[in-house]
């Protein structure tokens, strides 16, 4: 029986995929991602699909899911991801393992699971191959391990350099630490190293985030994300901010944020390629993300991971233990997908495409649309040049405003 929809339609059990969405499978950019839902506590502005070793247990106290055998189940749903795409299978192009704490299982597995990928699909020459990493689960030997393994990018969750602000959010590394291992990334011979900062914490100044930036500049990493902090449902975060115990943060205070971060980046050599994305060149941007931004095929692989190839995305089961189980029976851990239409599909490449520094194609545009790109270049909000060159290209005062501009573009 197919597995039962969670908002889109079922998904076969072998999880085979519309001859529609393989046709042209190969001939645009595959990667893989891979989600690693482990970490040693929850931090309180987290909604991603993590769970601690606590939440892993039943009342009795039996483990339900385990990081021991997780490479293992990240191998098998491999294997069925090469069922699925045949003989049309295209090499990788780039590889993201995320999470949670991607870092908090043996460098040998994360090796093993790349290895699985590169002997299932092969690696491109020059594949980029990145992980997440707390920087308190990692040293100096962890990392040279990982670079041994094939490894050749790796992104920090900083977050901020301020004690205060980080107990804000509840981030357990300390400050420094973040720093440190940026250099202990070089010495292992990563080519690439990206540090994550998150501002508006509730409680930071901005001297605080001034300080952060020139925290993470000096540790000379050759790309920055910087996120402004989102108060989710559901989270500890937001329970607080409903409770009154901490002030949510200010549209106005984020966008100066934004601005100084953008200025002290770009002074320090690093330039916006996306809304929330800084790299020293081109080589050091994240090939991965561009890939979504850009509307490339990718596999999803553990629980909760997304996926997309040719118009059709899915879904897999949250929990760890459903989706070892699934996998245990040779089914598929997907629990429901979608195929995206024509319009979806246009809506989607704007949406993506905008964000980032090449804009998107005007073409792409209705009749109503492009009115609205055109009063978009009067208010400033998009490059008149680009614009005379058939693209949309997001100014600076754009950046701030790009959500609400895409509403209006679509």
């Amino acid at each position: 029986m197919p597995s039962v929809p969670l908002g889109g339609d079922p998904v076969p059990d072998d999880g085979t995929l519309p001859e529609a969405a393989l046709a042209g499978f190969g001939a645009r950019p595959f990667g893989m991602y891979v989600h690693v839902p482990f970490c040693v506590t929850r931090c309180g502005y987290c909604d991603f699909n993590t769970y601690t070793a606590a939440e892993l247990r039943s009342r009795d106290g039996t483990a339900t899911a385990s990081r021991d055998t997780y490479a293992d189940q990240a191998i098998a749903e491999l294997d069925l991801a090469r069922r699925v795409l045949g003989e049309r299978a295209a090499p990788v192009r780039t590889v993201f393992v995320g999470g949670g704490t991607p870092t908090l299982l043996p460098a040998a597995d994360l090796g093993r699971i790349l290895a699985g990928i590169d002997a299932r699909f092969g690696l491109e020459p020059g594949a980029e191959v990145t992980t997440e990493a707390n920087p308190e689960t990692v040293d100096r030997d962890y990392l040279m391990r990982l670079r041994d393994a094939g490894f050749t990018r790796v992104s920090f969750g900083m977050q901020s350099a301020r004690p205060h602000v980080l107990a804000v959010l509840e981030r357990t590394h300390t400050p420094g630490r973040p720093e440190q291992c940026v250099a202990w990334a070089r010495e292992a011979g990563f080519e690439h190293v990206n540090l994550d900062l998150i501002y508006g914490a509730p409680g930071e100044t901005d001297a605080d985030w001034k300080e952060s930036v020139e925290a993470a500049v000096a540790a000379r990493p050759d790309h920055v994300s910087a996120y402004s902090l989102i108060v989710e449902e559901g989270t500890r975060l937001a329970a607080r901010v409903r409770r009154g115990e901490l002030t949510p943060p200010d549209d106005d205070v984020m966008a100066d944020r934004y601005l100084m971060a953008d200025e002290l980046l770009s002074a320090a050599g690093l330039h916006w390629y996306e809304v929330s994305n800084w790299a020293a060149d081109e080589s050091a941007r994240s090939a991965h993300n561009l890939l979504y931004w850009t509307g490339g095929d990718w596999w999803g692989v553990g629980p909760g991971a997304h996926s997309h190839v040719g118009g059709t995305r899915w879904w897999n089961v949250r929990h760890p233990a459903a989706y070892a189980a699934r996998l245990a029976a040779g089914r598929t851990p997907a629990q429901a997908r979608e195929v995206l239409d024509d319009e979806d599909r246009r809506f989607e490449r704007i949406l993506l495409e905008l964000r980032i520094a090449q804009g998107c194609p005007l073409e792409l545009l209705d009749e109503r649309g492009r009115a609205a790109a055109e009063r978009a270049v009067a208010e400033g909000l998009l490059a008149s040049g680009a614009h005379e060159r058939g693209r949309a290209v997001l100014t600076t005062r754009g950046r701030l405003l790009a959500d609400a501009l895409v509403r209006d573009l679509t």
